[in-house]
């Protein structure tokens, strides 16, 4: 049950990637201008006549309302007059963004569905986690750390809508995701109850440390080349996608050309394993998803940026991560045999 519960948890975690990658792409980071509510509510408006100011309404605490292009919110529960009011209503001042997109509201709302079902996971694992303390503590201590990580990232996605979506937030909020990715991961290695003794080779161990390091560099440079691609949006608007990456800047070729070394470094980890007896499966696995990352790249920038290639770029790097992450466990624990569950 605790396993099936880790691989669960897993799951929904990457879709959260998954619906925040389309959220990127569509533009909708702000479709939810508030949190942890959208525009006050639990359940979001689908048409615009909703935020606006109604005579004779019944209004809760904390909704929202658009009034001369600035949110307004409901100071306390009270029914609306003939004509607005200002004294019953409190200016929103995390920050100034009041437009609202249905669309773009209801793809950020999917998004935080999304987290929450992944956090609820990661809490019922936590849960199960208490049948193995008595004799895998450090499986419990992880499986609470996850729970407060769920939390530390929900809050951080709360000051990338805050900071109208700060390009070092959301790095910081892809980054924290694939901590999580790796600390389930880890729980999921830990909990298994066969392991294989791999033959231990230093070589590919040091340099399995190298190309998870390399991954994480290329997807940090990676949401800064997607903050340059945002900010041309803005410039010249999403139907001119051959403007986007015009005149790229240094980030976009550092970006790039740092997926040379990512690829040549696991070659060579493809070759070392050639050798070894048994051989680590996963490795042909890490290759298929650097070649994919590398085609979803050329897409990108030669075919002006077909449908899906962005999410599809980003959650293959997450993929890659998670593969790269499990085969450095397995490195780590060749020749060696590991308590079992």
């Amino acid at each position: 049950m605790y396993r099936k519960s880790v691989k669960i948890s897993l799951i929904l975690v990457y879709l959260v990637i998954v619906a925040g990658a389309v959220v990127r792409m569509t533009g909708s980071g702000m479709g939810c201008p508030d949190w942890p509510k959208c525009f006050g509510y639990y359940i979001p408006p689908t048409e615009v006549s909703e935020l606006e100011f109604q005579a004779n309404r019944e209004y809760e605490k904390g909704q929202v309302i658009i009034v001369d292009e600035t949110l307004k919110v409901a100071a306390s529960n009270f029914t609306s007059a003939e004509n607005y009011s200002e004294e019953n209503w409190e200016t929103y001042t995390k920050h100034d963004y009041a437009i609202f997109n249905p669309t773009h509201t209801w793809v950020e709302y999917i998004n935080r569905l999304a987290g929450a079902l992944a956090g609820f996971a990661v809490l019922i694992m936590a849960v199960l986690s208490f049948k193995k303390w008595k004799k895998r503590k450090r499986i419990t201590l992880l499986s609470w750390l996850s729970v407060f990580l769920m939390g530390f990232q929900a809050w951080l996605g709360a000051t990338v809508v805050y900071s109208v979506l700060s390009p070092v937030r959301i790095t910081i909020h892809m980054v924290m995701a694939l901590v999580i990715v790796a600390v389930l991961l880890y729980l999921l290695f830990i909990s298994e109850e066969k392991k294989l003794a791999y033959e231990p080779n230093k070589t590919f161990r040091n340099l399995m440390v190298l190309a998870v390091a390399l991954t994480l560099i290329q997807v940090v440079f990676g949401t800064q080349v997607r903050q340059f691609v945002d900010e041309q949006v803005k410039i010249f608007g999403y139907s001119a996608k051959d403007m986007w990456l015009e005149n790229p800047n240094l980030t976009f070729y550092f970006h790039r050309s740092f997926s040379i070394l990512v690829l040549l470094v696991n070659l060579v980890l493809w070759w070392i394993n050639r050798k070894l007896q048994p051989k680590f499966g996963k490795i042909n696995w890490v290759l298929v998803f650097i070649f994919l990352e590398i085609l979803t790249g050329i897409a990108m920038y030669n075919f002006e940026f077909p449908f899906t290639s962005q999410p599809l770029h980003l959650v293959i790097a997450a993929v890659l991560f998670g593969f790269q992450f499990y085969l450095l466990l397995e490195s780590f624990a060749a020749g060696r045999k590991l308590k079992t569950s």
